[in-house]
């Protein structure tokens, strides 16, 4: 908004300067013209409300990490490949994720990648991840079994071995490295790029995944970044013209360059990222372009004119030209506030009250 009401007055200036410092002048000439009775474009001042609105295109896609990239899933053991999901698919924590000779490896739900086997007398974040979900998924009651314990108790090897046995795995008791992957939520797989019947190897990239909630991510101009904030209202315009409303989530803190050999500093982008209040209006439409209107500010009891009405002063500043009793012309020095890029009005302060009439330029 900011950069487009730079150019707006830019333009206004620019005029200005074609006529001597006002863009629109109260010369005798010109008065003269008007009192035969040439037409004049005028306005009437107003008092409402006037907002100020980011107008961005953007792409609706799932949520994954705060960043907005996807979650990355390394296999952790070998073999080949037996069974593996479909892009879309999604998979809730507890269920198997893939498989690999034809052993089952599940999806846990927690924020400790898995990076060691776990076995009684273990303890630590992970096994407390672990605990969680065999109380969450209901193969231990929590009077036996902490939730939030970290250590590997008698409990948890028993819960262990009825989940094993609901997946059709060997009940060890333990879990192996390999054989379970820990990502924050149930997920929506986003690619997979291990082959079936391909060579499973340890620490390959199997597959990407995503939770399987909808937003919006927008590449912001950098000088847009101080004006959008978090928690601000969004409506947003949808394939097929449908519109769903929805609120500014986060903000990335790191300009990004477009991909390519020849990007340059000037084009970086400021990443954010947009829920919507009601998913399910944009459900089946991931990477879908669409439109967003974020709106930044906004001022009741506001006198507005069209933005066409400021001129240049002579001397510097802004004023509107005020069509008094009998055709007199008074040019009146305003102060500009909030511009509306939706309705192309602008927000004034200056000696003026609602109902006079200003003076636009013509289209």
């Amino acid at each position: 908004m900011q950069k487009r009401w730079v150019l707006a007055v830019a333009a206004v200036l620019v005029v200005a300067a074609t006529t001597g410092g006002v863009a629109v002048t109260s010369s005798a000439k010109q008065s003269t013209a008007a009192t035969q009775g040439q037409p004049t474009n005028t306005a009437k001042v107003e008092k409402g409300e006037v907002t100020a609105i980011v107008f961005q295109s953007g792409t609706l896609t799932y949520r994954a990490r705060s960043d907005g990239s996807p979650y990355d899933v390394f296999n952790r053991a070998r073999g080949t490949y037996t069974e593996l999901p479909a892009e879309g698919d999604r998979i809730a924590c507890g269920d198997v994720l893939y498989r690999v000779d034809d052993h089952p490896v599940l999806l846990l739900c927690g924020s400790t990648p898995a990076y060691r086997s776990l076995s009684q007398g273990d303890s630590g974040p992970d096994v407390a991840e672990l605990n969680a979900n065999l109380v969450h998924l209901g193969y231990a009651r929590r009077a036996r079994l902490d939730a939030s314990s970290d250590r590997f108790s008698a409990a948890t090897a028993s819960a262990l071995e009825k989940l094993q046995f609901r997946r059709g795995e060997h009940q060890t008791g333990s879990l192996a490295l390999g054989q379970a992957v820990f990502l924050p939520q149930s997920v929506r797989i986003a690619t997979v790029t291990g082959a079936l019947g391909g060579s499973a190897q340890p620490d390959s990239k199997v597959l990407s995944a995503t939770s399987d909630t909808l937003e919006v991510q927008v590449a912001l101009d950098p000088s847009q970044q101080g004006e959008v904030k978090k928690g601000e209202s969004v409506q947003i315009t949808l394939p097929g013209n449908r519109s769903a409303m929805g609120r500014v989530d986060r903000l990335g803190r790191v300009a990004q360059l477009p991909a390519g050999p020849n990007s340059n500093a000037w084009v970086a982008t400021i990443p954010a990222y947009i829920t919507l209040d009601d998913p399910e209006q944009a459900r089946g439409l991931d990477r879908s372009p669409v439109q967003v209107q974020i709106t930044t500010a906004g001022v009741k009891n506001a006198l507005i004119v069209p933005v066409t009405a400021l001129v240049g002063k002579s001397g510097g500043g802004l004023a509107v030209e005020v069509v008094r009793a009998g055709g007199r012309r008074e040019l009146v020095a305003v102060r500009p506030g909030l511009f509306d890029d939706a309705t192309g009005l602008v927000q004034v302060e200056g000696s003026l009250r609602a109902g006079d009439r200003v003076v636009v330029a013509s289209s």
